[in-house]
């Protein structure tokens, strides 16, 4: 079975939304549309993660997601929360306490690997890499790129190993290849098939309209169709979760 995560970026810059959803009262009503679509997971972010974005503290991004989390704390289906501070999950556990982390920056942070470890929340740990230390603007300016998916399958492998040992379950642990943060276009594309790599861990694949459509397939970033075939291609591949932002085009 394939879960379907829906992407709401309460932000007025994300590339293919900013702006849409910052209103909490429609980001509120985005994620109800997503899950009526058929998502089994809704994921909420604040913090714009595109080129040139600007940082917002964890106050300014806790600041924007509160209304929504509490607008959707009594929701019939999972919330994830798209962030790399530790203390922003901390507060929307108030809310939502069986949420799920969503941290693009593979748990870079000491402390969010031990809240991942001592909570027992499922977390999507996505690959960003390691020589950035974290940094999301460092990746997308690195003068080279990762090209080889051993890299990424090594550092994510390392990172799970890391949470392993501090008591996290196997169970826990979803792991996303990172498509589009610090690799070649070329190593995006390949990155569709990533659970071919680790066909007994489950793997998230977050593709939906990423620049590399356009820049290495030369198609439509935002055409249904095309993110469809994209999907299709994840799938069979082995993905357990797809990150996207239409559900009803799959």
């Amino acid at each position: 079975m394939v879960f379907m995560v829906g992407i709401v970026n309460i932000t007025p810059d994300s590339f293919s939304d900013g702006g849409t959803f910052f209103d909490s009262s429609k980001a509120v009503a985005r994620a109800k549309k997503l899950h009526k679509d058929g998502a089994s997971v809704v994921d909420l972010g604040a913090q714009s993660t595109r080129p040139n974005a600007t940082l917002l503290s964890p106050n300014e991004e806790w600041r924007r997601l509160e209304p929504v989390v509490a607008g959707l704390k009594d929701a019939p289906f999972d919330i994830s929360i798209d962030t790399f501070y530790p203390e922003v999950i901390e507060k929307a556990l108030a809310y939502i306490p069986n949420l799920i982390i969503n941290d693009i920056t593979t748990a870079h942070a000491p402390a969010m690997r031990h809240l991942i470890a001592s909570s027992g929340l499922r977390v999507f740990l996505s690959h960003l890499p390691f020589s950035v230390n974290g940094d999301v603007q460092a990746a997308h300016k690195l003068a080279k790129p990762i090209d080889n998916v051993a890299v990424v399958k090594r550092e994510l492998l390392e990172r799970r190993d890391e949470l392993l040992a501090l008591g996290a379950k196997p169970e826990q642990i979803i792991l996303d290849p990172g498509i589009g943060f610090g690799k070649t276009m070329r190593l995006n594309a390949e990155l569709l098939e990533f659970a071919r790599e680790v066909p007994d861990i489950p793997v998230l694949i977050g593709f939906s309209r990423k620049r590399f459509i356009e820049q290495y397939l030369h198609l439509d970033r935002f055409d249904p169709t095309v993110n469809a075939q994209l999907a299709k291609q994840a799938i069979d591949a082995g993905a357990a979760y797809l990150r996207v932002h239409e559900v009803t085009a799959l």
